[in-house]
């Protein structure tokens, strides 16, 4: 590479909050009362794993949970409303929840995570693929006696 910005990657399998978590079409800000808020994150890999960031200003990180299944890394949080009366406010109050699909399984035990300054940074080391294609086959002698 010649010093280029890499161009943005764009999965061909969008995650389950870009298929189930969108308002209606045609309702701008239309969400079913029992919805959760989708979390807007950013993965990236590297030689070790992946990193996954998640916005989620003003929570608490005794509020957040992640789960790990599989293949699927689940990150919630609850953000409840302070009880101090407003004249206007437009802070997202409520249930959030976001989940992404990594294409191996996840290695549960290993997953680490940290929030800081509103973002919360989840470390998934990743075990390195085999992709020997090559390998050396025994031939067995064929005939006589097998016992």
């Amino acid at each position: 590479m010649t010093g280029d910005k890499m161009a943005r990657r764009h999965s061909r399998f969008p995650d389950f909050d870009d298929w189930f978590g969108r308002e209606f079409p045609g309702l701008p800000g239309w969400r079913p009362a029992t919805a959760a808020h989708s979390i807007p994150v950013e993965v990236s890999s590297d030689a070790g794993g992946y990193v996954l960031r998640a916005e989620l200003p003003g929570m608490d990180p005794d509020d957040i949970t992640i789960t790990v299944d599989d293949n699927l890394i689940t990150v919630s949080a609850e953000h409840s409303e302070s009880e101090q009366d407003k004249e206007h406010s437009e802070f997202r109050y409520g249930s959030f929840r976001r989940t992404v699909r990594l294409p191996s399984t996840i290695p549960a035990d290993q997953v680490d995570a940290s929030y800081e300054d509103g973002i919360l940074t989840v470390r998934v080391p990743m075990p390195e693929e085999k992709t020997e294609t090559r390998r050396t086959i025994p031939v067995r002698r064929g005939g006589g006696t097998t016992g």
